[in-house]
Order: C-alpha cells, then structure tokens, then sequence
C-alpha cells in the first residue's frame, strides 16, 4: 500500500531540484557529499529526491542544523503528522504473536508520517512568530535555508512538505522554545576582571606562532614515519611504544602526536598497508609533493581534515588506551566542532576564557572551573542542538575540541583567531589565509665563523634538507640553527657529496654567497680523512692504502669485536656485516667509506618508504558533472567548477 501524500512530498521536492541552476544543485550535492557517498549514485532528480528524504541521509543531515532550522523543520512535521492521523485511520493492532513485518507495518503506519503539506503561517504561529520582528524573520530565514538544504520543499500552492519521517527521527528530542538568535557564549568577562587577564599577544600572533610549530611538528612526523613504518597492534591501532618514538621524533606530546597522525592518515599524506610484519603505516606517494609545497599549502588540508574528522583523538573516554590510526566513528564530532568556533566566533577579543586544563576536574555542577566552558556550551548548543548538549560526556569533548582547536591555532586566549574564522566558512578555502598567516620559506642561511648556520624563518625544504644532511639542528624558533660537526660533514660525504660539491651547495645556500673559513676547513679536514679505509662486503673486509693505519686498526680494543684479521699489510676481515662493521669504525672515531664489489664507493642514503593512498580521493568536478547529467544538460566544460554557495 502507498503513502500517495508522502509520494507528492518528494515530487514537490523534485520539481524543487529541477528548478535548479548546475551550480545550485551541483553545492546541493556537495552540501551532502558525505551521507550520499554511502549510497548508489542517482541516475535522475527522483532518485536523488528518494535519497535525500531517506532515514539513513536525514539522520545525518539533522545534526548539522541550527536552532532555528531544526526548529522549523520539527514544528511543520509536527503539524503535518497530526493533520495525517486526523485524515487516516488507524490499522489495527497485531494480534498476539504476529511477525515482525505486521509489526513494522502498524509501527510506520500513515499516521505516523509527516505527509501533509503546511501552509507557512501555520507553522510560524505554531512557533510564535506570527506577528513582524526578529522571530518572524529568523523563522523565515530557516525556512528558506531548509528549502536550499533539500530538506523541505514548496508545493504548487506554496504549502511546506518536509521528509515524511520527520517525527520518528525527532520524537526523542526536547527542543525547547523557538529562539531566534544565539545566546551570548559568556566568557571569562562575565566572571570578573580578576580572572580574565589581558592577553599580551593577539589572536594573530598566537595563530602564527601554533600555525608555524605546527609545520614544524608535522613535518618531523612524517618525515620519521617514512623512515621507518609504524607498525599496527593486531586488535588496531599503533601502540604505545609506537607513538612514544614518534611523539619523540616530532617533538610534540603523545596526545598532539596522536592527533597529526589521525590528521594525516584522514588527509591521505599516510595509509594503512599490510606486509609480512602485519600491518604498517607509512607515507603515501602524496607525501612526496606535499613536501614540495610551502608551509601555508601543507596546513590546508590537514586543518580541513580536523573540521571533518569522525573523531576527537585527544579524548579516551571510559579509561580506554591511547592509540592513534583508528577510523572513527564519532558522527558527532563535526557538528560539535562547528558548534564550538561558531559560539566562540562571537567572542571579542580580551572576553574570552581559556579552556580549562585537562583532565577535567571531578567536581560539582556549580564549580566556577567549569563555569565559563559550560556557558559556552549552551551557546553552542544553539548552533548544533542534536550535537552539543543532548551528546553524554559533553564538557569533556568540547574541553579536547578546544584544546585540539588551540594546537592548531584556530583558537586563541577563548576567541577564534583569524584562521578559525576562515575555517568556519569555508575548510576547503584556507590558502590565503594561510599564506597570510606563514611567511614564504627561506631560501638562504647565514652560515657563521662558529660553524653554524641561522636561517631567520622557515627553511625552504632544499635549504633544511642540505642543511640536515651536513649539520646538526640545534634549536628552532623565530630562527632555527644548525651546527656543522666532523661526524656532521661526514655524514654528507657519506651520502654521496664530495668535498667540492659539498662547498659548492654550501656556498650557493649561503646569505652572503660565501663560507666561512673555518668551515671550508672542517669539509676539508673530514674529506681528507674520508674513505682512506674502504669496506668491502665480504662479510667482511677493511682495506686501506695506508698500511699503518691497518695496523692500527688490528690492534684498536674498541674493535676487538669485530674479529679483526690481517689478510694483507692493507687488508683486514671482520667477521661482522660490512653495516655492523661500518658502525663500530665510526663509534671509534674513524670515518670509513662503504665500498661496492666493484671497487667504487657507495652512497649511503636512509631508506625512505612510501605506500599508495586506500582509494582516488573525490574529484572535485563530480558534483557539477553530475548536476548537468540529473537535469539533462550538456556536460559541463572541463574547467568549470561548482559554486560553493547554494
């Protein structure tokens, strides 16, 4: 049996989306991307219609709507369903031990469903915005938004429908009295001057000092992981002794470690693959130009992977282990993060509260600790109703949200900076604020007469990976420094330089186009001494032109490990592998040469693993192309590309 009023609902929403220009419903589509990706790609508006009023889209879509929206759409819902049940009768009861199909089939009975057209005014009475002013205004905004939204549409008389299953979506929920605009977030003003000191930087000047840390942090991650894989628990996740090490590589705490790796597996810059060892995570081949791009361009996509995030992984809730690369499913989260910038968007500078330290303390409702996070809260709670409050373990989420929106920058002394605020309107739009907030990288280094180089900024990556090559980074900050050694400049020659090509990147990497003399000195002295012994992997053999040198060696008690014997005035064998061999040589204060078997030196670099990303990411182009096929228009040209407005 059919439903005919829910079944001129969606043909009122479909004669709705074919008014509809390409970029109109080509941003419909995007609006929704991510609850229509879990189903068949429709083929024609009626099927997308179908699709957008489904149970499975609506309980997704429902969690990112406003007050005011979501207000409207339960009060014409409401009104629809009482309006169906007073025109239908009722089925009767199943008899006693009926299936489970008799059962569903009374429990989604017709009065059951939001299938009567409204007319707008009844629903605005219903929520007491009949009469001009900011209710009536705010109520028609909403409905309006839920039109764009495809979640309501206008019949042919201009009555509202909405999906049919409104009200069992919603009859859970107490959403209070209709209020049009936001409550005030509070803030630590309105708990006295004493306890909101006045910040000495701005929200900028926070934002770029957490926006170029977090480069730097981020970077060391990944460039650790692709040194060496991180290998998964078998019950999923990385473990403990994992995150540790990279925590440590990255300079960064466990949960903020935990949090990039979440981040950049979600960006796709690492991937989850199995090997003989189980499964590991390494860098992707994206990876390889995301390194190309500058500081600003390599946030952009980690940022707008946070704000979509089905996770907040700085919070363990119920005393659960910390881990890291574990796909979320916290639907929530999102709206949650939404919710939070959005209150906080109305914040002033110099009125905002610090979130309060974690973990949060077991203490009484009333506790002033809590006080200013908790009146944030209920003004959030307006901009995502279904996602903020109602959700269990409430204070602690939105005290990690904040903590987490801190790390990144997007948040400052209880303010949004100038970077939330651009994440707020649009995550797929950050690169010039970001390249507002990150200087250019620096392209030159002031190399010093005490053997190190100051670069004032952030290297380029040419500049910091010559530089890592040769030298040893010392400290980091507004200016980051490097200290050329013996073992440094050795380690270069043993990555392949020589000492002319050496002196000749240094020098063409130099603020004033020359190198000091005592680090001319120091390239030369280390390449003076640099492969006079050679190792042959023989398992294996040291052999050197210089027959007191050999000898020495023979006789040195830090190598007597190695079962040193000489087979010739200028050869020895060692019973250890040439790598075991090359590492005992150097510990003892000799710079030996790796050499093929074919008489030549060998360049020794680090390994460096990358692995292809799970699946194509989203073509950019795919909603407007499909926009055009739904409407039966020509395909659109190559270039164009979807309105971000609807």
């Amino acid at each position: 049996m059919t439903n005919l009023k829910a079944v001129e609902g969606l043909d009122a929403l479909t004669r709705s989306l074919a008014q509809r220009t390409p970029d109109q419903l080509a941003a419909l589509l995007t609006r929704h991307a991510e609850p229509l990706a879990r189903r068949p790609a429709p083929t024609e508006l009626r099927g997308l219609a179908g699709a957008l009023w489904s149970y499975e889209t609506l309980h997704h879509v429902v969690l990112h709507l406003d007050h005011p929206r979501l207000q409207v759409l339960a009060a014409t819902a409401r009104i629809s369903r009482q309006r169906a049940a007073q025109g239908a009768a009722v089925p009767a009861a199943p008899a006693p031990g009926a299936d489970y199909q008799s059962l569903m089939a009374h429990r989604l009975s017709f009065p059951q469903l939001a299938s009567e057209a409204i007319p707008p005014e009844d629903v605005y009475a219903a929520l007491g915005a009949s009469a001009p002013g900011p209710a009536r205004t705010a109520a028609e905004a909403a409905l309006e938004a839920l039109y764009d939204a495809g979640l309501a549409a206008p019949a042919e008389d201009g009555a509202v429908v909405v999906p049919p299953r409104v009200p069992q979506l919603l009859a859970a929920h107490d959403l209070g009295p209709f209020t049009p605009q936001a409550p005030a977030s509070g803030g630590a003003a309105s708990l006295g001057a004493s306890t909101a000191p006045a910040p000495r930087t701005s929200p900028h000047d926070e934002s770029q000092a957490a926006a170029t840390q977090l480069a730097t942090t981020l970077e060391r991650l990944l460039a650790s992981l692709a040194t060496e894989p991180a290998t998964l628990r078998k019950s999923g996740g990385l473990t403990l002794r994992e995150v540790k090490r990279l925590a440590k590589a990255a300079g960064a705490t466990e949960p903020h470690a935990r949090l990039l790796l979440d981040l950049a597996l979600a960006a796709g810059l690492i991937a989850l693959t199995r090997s003989p060892s189980g499964i590991t995570a390494l860098p992707t081949h994206a990876y390889d130009d995301w390194l190309t791009k500058p500081p600003g361009a390599r946030l952009a996509p980690v940022l707008a992977a946070w704000y979509a995030l089905w996770d907040i992984p700085t919070h363990t809730p119920f005393g659960e282990t910390p881990t890291a690369l574990v796909r979320g499913h916290d639907r929530h989260a999102p709206a949650l993060r939404h919710a939070l910038l959005a209150a906080l968007a109305d914040v002033p500078p110099g009125a905002g509260a610090l979130p309060p330290p974690l973990p949060l303390p077991d203490a009484p409702a009333d506790d002033d600790t809590l006080a200013p996070l908790r009146r944030l809260l209920r003004a959030a709670d307006w901009h995502r109703p279904l996602a903020v409050a109602e959700q269990s373990m409430a204070d602690e989420r939105a005290a990690h949200t904040l903590h987490e929106a801190d790390f990144l920058g997007l948040t400052a002394h209880g303010t949004l900076t100038p970077l939330g605020r651009a994440l707020l309107a649009d995550p797929t739009d950050l690169d010039e604020p970001l390249r507002d907030l990150l200087p250019p990288p620096v392209e030159r280094a002031h190399l010093q007469a005490d053997l190190t180089a100051v670069v004032p900024g952030r290297p380029a990556p040419a500049l910091a990976g010559l530089l890592a090559s040769a030298a040893d980074r010392e400290s980091e900050g507004h200016a980051v420094t490097w200290r050329f050694t013996p073992g440094s400049v050795r380690r270069a020659l043993d990555s392949g330089h020589t000492a002319d090509t050496l002196h000749e990147a240094l020098t063409a990497a130099s603020a004033n186009g020359a190198l000091p003399q005592p680090l001319g000195y120091l390239i030369q002295d280390t390449a003076r001494t640099h492969g006079r012994m050679r190792v042959v992997p023989a398992a294996c053999c040291i052999r050197s032109d210089d027959e007191a040198l050999v000898a020495e060696l023979a006789a040195h008690q830090a190598l007597h490990g190695l079962g040193l014997r000489a087979l010739a005035p200028t050869v020895l064998v060692s019973n250890r592998p040439p790598a075991a061999t090359l590492d005992a040589l150097r510990a003892a204060g000799y710079a030996p040469a790796l050499e093929s078997d074919a008489g030549t030196a060998t360049v020794e670099r680090l390994p460096s693993h990358r692995t292809a990303a799970p699946g194509p990411t989203r073509d950019p182009h795919a909603p407007l192309a499909l926009a055009h096929r739904l409407l039966g228009l020509p395909a659109a040209p190559p270039e164009a590309t979807p309105n971000d407005g609807s």
